[in-house]
C-alpha cells in the first residue's frame, strides 16, 4: 500500500473510531475489564499518543534532516518487521504489555480530548504525507520490536496500529456487552 492509500484508510479508521466514541458514556470509555487491562478510554490515548509523540516525530526526524545529520540506517528490520509489512497488517493476536507509568495511557478527562486528538492526528498525518516523496529511503529511526524503519514506513504503520486496535476496541466492548461496530 502506498502513503496516499494509507492516509485515505487512516481517516476512515478514525472515521470509525469517531463514530464509535460518539456512543460510550465517559464511564464506559473509563471501565477497565481488569486491573491489567486498558479502558476503551486509555486505547483511544494510546492511539493518540503513540501517533504524536513516537510515529509522527520520527517520521519528521528523518524528513527534516539535513544531508550532513541525515539518519543513516545502521540496522535491519527484525523478523517481526519484516513480517508486518509484508501482510501490511499486525497480526491478528493480543499484544499486551505489563501496565507501568512510562506506557500505560491515562484516562481521558473527556470525549472531547480524544476528538480532539485524533483531529491533530489526522492533520499531522496530512501535514507529513507530501514530505514522504521526498525523504532519503536509506534514513531510518528504530523501532523498539520492528527494527530499522524508514519514514514512509513509520506512516505506514500509523494506519497498520490504528488498524490492529480495532481487535481491542471490540473485545473491550464485548466485556462491557457494549454494541457490536458499526
Amino acid at each position: 500500500m502506498n502513503a496516499t492509500e494509507a492516509l485515505r484508510r487512516f481517516e476512515e479508521n478514525v472515521s470509525e473510531y469517531l463514530h464509535e466514541l460518539e456512543g460510550f458514556s465517559m464511564e464506559q470509555l473509563k471501565h477497565q475489564p481488569s486491573e491489567d487491562e486498558w479502558s476503551l478510554g486509555q486505547m483511544y490515548q494510546h492511539l493518540i499518543n503513540s501517533a504524536l509523540y513516537m510515529q509522527l516525530p520520527n517520521i519528521e526526524r528523518i524528513t527534516m534532516a539535513e544531508m550532513e545529520d541525515a539518519i543513516p540506517s545502521t540496522g535491519e528490520k527484525t523478523k517481526e518487521g519484516k513480517a508486518i509489512f509484508e501482510l501490511g497488517s499486525f497480526p491478528p493476536i493480543r499484544i499486551q504489555v505489563p501496565p507501568s507509568p512510562q506506557y500505560t495511557p491515562k484516562q481521558p478527562e473527556s470525549k472531547e480530548q480524544l476528538i480532539q486528538g485524533l483531529s491533530t492526528v489526522v492533520h499531522r498525518m496530512k501535514e507529513v504525507l507530501p514530505t514522504l516523496e521526498t525523504a532519503d529511503k536509506q534514513s531510518a529511526v528504530a523501532h523498539p520490536r520492528f527494527g530499522m524503519l524508514n519514514a514512509n514506513e513509520w506512516f505506514l504503520l500509523i494506519e497498520m496500529h490504528y488498524r490492529h486496535h480495532r481487535l481491542q476496541m471490540n473485545r473491550l466492548k464485548e466485556a462491557q456487552a457494549l454494541p457490536g461496530i458499526a
